[in-house]
């Protein structure tokens, strides 16, 4: 009789430890983030974090104090209501205390074998994003930890497919897309040794059909369309019908960037600007981003699953107890090893409903276009552009450039809004992204007259 020795664990946690953590992330789910929170420089971390990891460790509360008096407050809060820069977060309450659960529960979503359950659940809200899409029931996909990934995953089984139908393959790879492509689709490119045929985009920051059909006709190596739908600096979508009619005619894959905009196709007033979705290829779309899941996740969805799976499965002796006839996200796109980071999006479908969705993105909307609005009253402000989704630019009149910065690192500090410049046609401007439902028109224009 095999009798079991004990073993010394060498990672004993007491429970007052466990309620510290557990009490802390319930408050801060309930209570959200300091805006006044901000990066520190690296010398005042390296003073206080640089002798942490030691030989004996140190005891539970302190450091968890390290974590939350000197991590968290060294950090930018983008679920904050006043966090209008960049593509911002607004995770759910729910999301947040689920994706806790999520973490505890330790499960490895690689292959239907380890998470059978949990894949069967984030593909039911895959299912849900292609049929916003219009897509037909071969369509499938994996949520992955974000839109680079996506992309890289999306294009690299565009080449797959390509070399499947043409015999010879260019003597240099292409991928055709817009000026305002996002800085992803350049890092894709590189990996994959490819170059980049960038078209110019119009005042509206949309792509130029008529220059991209001309330079179709003149290239010899392109393999895929890339079409913005919400582009990160400007909003703008794209014509994808027209890039779908181009793609169709070329005989090349049409993807869709939209990791910030495509959580639009929810809210029906919206649906009409992607019009030509359904003839895509693949696209992509952050939860993470206007779909109220917390960080990380990208949906990864292909109009015709088989695609990604013939260009992403993987094989090793050590993988062939798998059941291969099952979904196994690992084929689907650049990975191996993954959480089941879709699953907090599913509860939050599942818990509020579709509908809820719907509301809070046309919510959102409503609140930008109020802000613009609002911004065409100012005497000091000038609106540029927008909305375009929620994505507004605008200039401050009488602000030189160093003002402007001076201007916005003032508000950030102050926690009164975060709302930094981007350059808009070689000019210093200023942009807001709104994606929070929360977010208070009326504050945004008051701390705007600021300005001057």
């Amino acid at each position: 009789m095999v009798t079991r020795k004990e073993c010394i664990d060498p990672f004993q946690t007491d429970s007052v430890l466990l309620d510290q953590m557990l009490d802390w992330s319930r408050q801060h789910i309930r209570n959200g983030p300091d805006p006044r929170s901000g990066a520190k420089s690296f010398a005042s971390l390296q003073r206080l974090l640089g002798d942490s990891i030691t030989e004996d460790g140190m005891k539970g509360d302190a450091a968890f104090a390290l974590f939350t008096d000197v991590i968290v407050p060294s950090t930018r809060p983008l679920n904050h209501p006043s966090s209008l820069s960049f593509v911002p977060a607004a995770p759910t309450p729910a999301a947040l205390a689920f994706d806790a659960a999520l973490s505890s529960a330790e499960i490895f979503a690689g292959n239907w074998d380890g998470a059978s359950g949990a894949i069967h659940a984030e593909n039911q809200a895959l299912s849900w994003l292609a049929d916003l899409a219009g897509w037909p029931a071969t369509a499938g996909g994996v949520f992955v930890a974000g839109g680079t990934n996506g992309n890289l995953s999306a294009l690299h089984a565009a080449r797959v497919a390509w070399l499947k139908h043409h015999k010879n393959r260019p003597p240099l790879w292409q991928i055709l897309c817009s000026a305002e492509a996002h800085s992803s689709i350049d890092a894709v490119a590189r990996v994959m040794d490819a170059e980049l045929l960038v078209i110019p985009a119009d005042d509206t920051g949309c792509m130029d059909i008529d220059k991209a059909r001309d330079a179709l006709a003149a290239a010899t190596g392109v393999f895929a369309i890339v079409a913005n739908a919400g582009a990160t600096n400007c909003g703008a979508i794209d014509d994808i019908a027209a890039l779908a009619d181009m793609a169709a005619h070329f005989d090349i894959w049409l993807h869709v960037d939209g990791a910030y905009g495509l959580a639009a196709l929810a809210d029906p007033r919206t649906r009409p600007q992607f019009s030509g979705i359904e003839r895509a290829d693949s696209f992509i779309v952050d939860p993470h981003k206007w779909l109220f899941s917390p960080f990380d996740s990208c949906a990864l969805v292909y109009r015709n699953h088989l695609l990604g799976a013939q260009a992403h499965g993987q094989q090793g002796v050590y993988l062939d107890t798998l059941d291969q006839q099952a979904w196994n996200p690992s084929d689907y796109a650049l990975h191996l090893t993954r959480r089941a980071r879709g699953l907090p999006l599913w509860f939050s479908l599942v818990l509020y409903g579709t509908r809820a969705f719907a509301s809070a993105i046309a919510q959102t909307i409503n609140i930008a276009e109020q802000i613009a609005e609002g911004i065409k009253r100012q005497d000091n402000l000038q609106l540029i552009l927008g909305p375009q989704l929620t994505v507004i630019l605008f200039r401050a009149n009488a602000i030189a450039d160093e003002a402007l910065d001076s201007w916005a690192e003032q508000q950030r500090r102050s926690g009164a809004m975060l709302c930094l410049p981007t350059s808009w046609r070689g000019e210093k401007v200023l942009r807001l992204c709104i994606v929070n439902p929360k977010t208070d028109p009326e504050y945004v224009l008051n701390v705007l007259k600021t300005l001057g």
